[in-house]
């Protein structure tokens, strides 16, 4: 697969950070961190005055999803819970405070609707609602956002000016980073059911 080139012209002297699915980076340095995007979704993070910023790569891994309930209670939205509090919690660590936050959020694409014998086509819904209503509940402002659609994205977050610059990706690339992700899905739920198994097993010395 030849996937797009992360390149952004108007910041050539700035060291790049890529960012893969299931990675998080925090950094008090001027860099500039980016990733590419299908049903993903990333959250770019920054304390201005303490001057940390932090950004995570995620895809919430559940085979049903339930519309009429927040995403944030489900099993899914457990996993996107731990994925946030990592990211906020490393930046903590380095000198951020979390009522200094501010976010945007990118990525929750539906580029294919290639899966029909799994859930996997609502992933990116669910991604965007769960990141909105954890923004929300921890009460951290969403300064920009570009949600769902059906298009992948490559995003970069320069971190010295909070600023994100986003590229829609040709569909065809788009599509192959839908299959990477569906694949990586489907292995951290067949993780997940792994772990469950094994949760039934005592074993007493």
């Amino acid at each position: 697969m030849t996937r797009p080139k992360l390149e952004f012209t108007d910041a050539p002297d700035i060291p790049r950070v890529t960012l893969n699915p299931g990675m998080f980076y925090v950094t008090a340095k001027t860099e500039l961190i980016t990733t590419l995007l299908g049903s993903c979704v990333s959250v770019c993070l920054q304390d201005k005055e303490a001057g940390i910023s932090g950004m995570n790569h995620f895809l919430l891994a559940n085979q049903r999803y339930a519309r009429n309930m927040p995403a944030s209670v489900t099993e899914a939205g457990r996993y996107g819970i731990h994925a946030m509090e990592v990211l906020i919690n490393s930046m903590i660590q380095k000198g951020a405070k979390r009522s200094r936050l501010r976010a945007k959020a990118f990525g929750g694409g539906n580029v294919i609707k290639a899966f029909a014998n799994d859930n996997f086509n609502c992933v990116g819904e669910v991604n965007s609602r769960f990141v909105k209503e954890f923004l929300e509940t921890e009460k951290i402002p969403i300064d920009a956002e570009d949600l769902g659609g059906t298009d992948g994205r490559v995003i970069a977050f320069r971190t010295d000016t909070f600023k994100v610059y986003r590229r829609f990706i040709q569909k065809s690339a788009s599509i192959e980073i839908e299959k990477d992700e569906h694949s990586l899905w489907e292995k951290e739920i067949k993780h997940r059911d792994a772990e469950k198994d094994d949760s039934s097993v005592i074993l007493f010395n």
